[in-house]
């Protein structure tokens, strides 16, 4: 079952959390690309200084302060897509970024997308699932949500809480503290029972 809107109209950091386990999933031609999301981070609001936001609304992240439930997809180093999704009431940036998942559906596709790579390696990361799933700047501001949508999410396995390790996030070195350190890094231990 899709996701619907009110399930990312919540805190962003119970989103994260609750985004564990979900399905998500791209459609190319008819032809579903999934994986189970098993890393995800927080970023909550102009206050947090890891967050796009902090400088306030710009035309980038605009997207940030619309309805929940959208795509905030963007680049970075000049290479890299990275995947969000708005989380939180209008006008109140939050987001959550999807940093790995374990490959379910359309394997063919991905392995030739990240040829020469080893299938472990293929998603465990926010710009290695994007090349991975096609996802671009094309599926910035998509409602996710909406029927027929060609990125969405769907309920998948639920995980206990004692399978979900929480630590800093991920590449904020110049961010000052508490940012830096602050746990909104959510991530699935032992997924062996995941990849199917």
């Amino acid at each position: 079952m899709q996701l619907k809107q009110s399930f990312f109209a919540r805190n962003t950091l119970e989103v994260a959390r609750d985004l564990l386990g979900t399905r998500l999933v791209k459609v190319e031609e008819g032809k579903r690309i999934s994986g189970f999301i098993v890393e995800t981070e927080a970023y909550c609001g102009e206050d947090d200084q890891g967050c796009h936001c902090r400088a306030g609304r710009t035309e980038r992240t605009s997207v940030m302060y619309g309805p929940p439930g959208h795509s905030y997809v963007y680049f970075v180093y000049g290479m890299h897509w990275l995947l969000n999704f708005v989380t939180e009431r209008e006008e109140y940036p939050g987001a959550v970024l999807i940093r790995a998942i374990i490959p379910e559906e359309g394997q063919e596709i991905i392995a030739a997308r990240r040829d020469g790579i080893p299938p472990a390696q293929w998603t465990n990361g926010p710009a290695k699932l994007c090349q991975a799933l096609g996802i671009d700047g094309g599926l910035n501001n998509y409602n996710i949500c909406a029927p027929h949508a060609p990125l969405f999410v769907e309920q998948g396995e639920k995980i206990p809480d004692e399978r979900v390790q929480t630590t800093a996030r991920v590449g904020l070195n110049t961010v000052p503290e508490p940012w830096k350190s602050i746990p909104w890094r959510f991530v699935v231990e032992n997924l062996r029972e995941l990849d199917k």
